[in-house]
């Protein structure tokens, strides 16, 4: 019985991928049966950085002097027209939220055993706007973060930051002006629930770092707060 259970079970799947097949979210080629969000030669050539490996790199560089974080890390580097770029364009525009779980689980396994993880206290996502995100209808970063707490047995907390104004697009911007921009435009509520806190801060894209660094500032002002940081992937020229 349960082998037929089984059977029909899996003739189901096949139907499924026949009607609705499923295509790989870095190259978009059609996925193979036991091949999920990607396809094998995607997995095989994911750009991960190894920043969690690393003493020196990359986003140290860019807050040296600036942002003091006890840890920080992106995990893919995202190139124009690369695997990195094709996943993060179906996560935040093709609602394609389990890539968010997908990195997440890698993420999580590649700093598993840091220790500087057994003193986080919190992941708090950097948060979109109340109206855009009633209009794309999620977070890109929540999938993710989803993954790192269930993972790494670190809770999520999202009514601390807040984003309370709504921008336009700032791809074209440089750091200077992102940073001018971005004045004022997170703010912190219910400060008492991280005094005292490590926090772990987490976006999708580190581009020029502005937008992580106004809200690491803000964060830092709450009293005995410290700060890591991780993205999902990190823009390399």
């Amino acid at each position: 019985c349960f082998n037929m259970i089984k059977f029909f079970d899996q003739i189901h799947k096949n139907l499924l991928n026949v009607v609705f097949p499923a295509f790989c979210n870095g190259c978009s080629k059609l996925l193979l049966k036991n091949e999920k969000i990607i396809c094998t030669t995607c997995m095989h050539h994911l750009p991960l950085t190894h920043h969690h490996n690393l003493k020196d790199h990359e986003m140290h560089r860019a807050f040296y002097g600036i942002v003091p974080f006890e840890f920080g890390a992106s995990l893919l580097y995202f190139r124009k027209k690369g695997i990195a770029q094709q996943l993060m364009h179906n996560l935040k525009y093709k609602n394609q939220q389990e890539i968010g779980t997908f990195l997440g689980n890698i993420f999580s396994k590649n700093v598993l055993d840091l220790p500087v993880f057994n003193s986080i206290d919190v992941i708090i996502p950097v948060p979109l706007h109340k109206k855009r995100l009633h209009e794309r209808g999620y977070n890109q970063v929540t999938t993710f973060c989803e993954a790192l707490e269930k993972n790494l047995a670190i809770p999520i907390i999202d009514d601390v930051l807040v984003k309370s104004i709504n921008l336009k697009s700032q791809i074209q911007k440089s750091k200077e002006n992102r940073l001018e921009t971005n004045k004022n435009v997170f703010s912190i509520e219910n400060a008492h629930i991280i005094e005292g806190k490590h926090i772990l801060l987490v976006d999708d894209i580190f581009t020029t770092g502005a937008t992580i660094e106004v809200c690491a500032k803000e964060i830092l002002k709450i009293k005995n707060t410290r700060i890591s940081i991780v993205t999902m992937a990190y823009t390399q020229s």
